[in-house]
């Protein structure tokens, strides 16, 4: 392994950095690191987190903001480490309140949600708490169950059925939490709830909205009879798209329900034909479970063409070479459409009548 010279060492000023490969025996000495610790796979990111750790360390006086980027990496690390091994299993995020009770009837909806997605297939997500959470983790049991938990000085623990799960992941901070709950959902289903509960639907719909999520079901879900999503759509067309300040197109984002078994149903539809999406370079290529007949395709692109970026098409094919990297999906049909990058809400239209035709 190269060694720094004694005058290249502390008492002589930095190195400086960058992530490309300028940095002398540095990049030896993080290569030869890399060779010695081995099974590194991908090792171009394991070397730019390297880099970024040492200039962090340069940069920082604070002991503060490196104390948040240590606790950050490390937590996920661990939850890609957890989650990884269930990489080929639909997992469907569930929030609500974790003050609901045993023998309330919406505690009895949620618990009989989790039982229904774990029969269809499903892994549920939830926060590993009590309430909401702790019934969808009932339904679903032990096996099915990842528990999203976070460290607060009142009302969180673990419940029961994930307290000791392998499954079960305790976070330090809210914001690598939330993206745990949001990158591993195939789709996120709602109950009533408080703060927390209003914060990731809109936390959800913002990433959906922007396209920085991309779409999959987002399910609110009421007692029959109930009021509390009701109320909060009114709110939502009252205040924010009599104003302008969203789009009619946004209300396709979300879907609103009073049964376990409609829910359960509005997941399993948005996977009927639509199997996941991707970009490669300014083409979106979504990959389908079946083809479509040529009627519904002649119907679509006439229907969509306003996605479209100008003079852009779209058109059906087989999977592109720069798909190659996931040869367990490279039989699958794909429309590939030179998309605007903007108008999600009818992206998720189109999905929908993808599923349907």
């Amino acid at each position: 392994m190269t060694e720094l010279r004694k005058d290249d060492r502390p008492d002589t000023p930095p190195v400086r950095l960058q992530f490309t490969r300028t940095n002398g025996p540095v990049d030896d000495l993080i290569d030869g690191l890399m060779e010695q610790v081995g099974g590194i796979r991908h090792p171009q990111w394991v070397r730019e987190m390297i880099l970024a750790a040492l200039k962090a360390g340069q940069e920082n006086e604070c002991a503060a903001d490196l104390k948040l980027m240590n606790s950050t990496l490390k937590e996920m690390r661990f939850t890609a480490k957890v989650f990884s091994a269930y990489a080929g299993v639909k997992k469907v995020t569930v929030f609500g309140s974790a003050r609901t009770r045993s023998g309330e009837p919406i505690y009895e909806m949620a618990r009989l949600f989790g039982k229904q997605l774990s029969e269809a297939g499903y892994m549920v997500i939830t926060g590993g708490g009590p309430g909401i959470m702790q019934a969808v983790n009932e339904g679903a049991g032990s096996e099915r169950s990842f528990g999203v938990n976070i460290r607060l000085p009142f009302e969180q623990k673990s419940n029961p059925v994930v307290e000791g799960n392998p499954r079960s992941i305790t976070y330090k901070y809210f914001f690598n939490r939330k993206v745990a709950f949001l990158k591993e959902a195939d789709a996120v289903a709602l109950f009533p709830g408080g703060f927390g509960t209003l914060d990731e639907a809109m936390e959800t719909l913002t990433l959906l909205q922007t396209g920085k999520r991309y779409p999959l079901p987002l399910i609110l879900i009421d007692e029959p009879g109930g009021t509390y999503w009701s109320h909060w759509e009114r709110f939502i067309r009252n205040e924010l798209l009599d104003r302008g300040l969203i789009s009619a197109m946004d209300f396709r984002f979300f879907e609103r329900v009073h049964s376990v078994d409609e829910a359960v149903r509005r997941i399993n539809r948005f996977y009927r034909r639509y199997h996941s999406l991707r970009f490669v370079g300014e083409r979106l290529v979504l990959r389908l479970q079946s083809p479509i007949p040529p009627e519904a395709a002649e119907r679509l692109a006439r229907e969509f063409a306003d996605i479209l970026q100008p003079g852009g098409g779209m058109t059906w094919g087989s999977a592109l070479a720069e798909e190659a990297d996931e040869p367990e999906i490279i039989h699958l049909p794909r429309l590939i459409l030179d998309f605007n990058h903007k108008d999600f809400g009818r992206l998720r239209a189109l999905i929908d009548l993808l599923n349907d035709a």
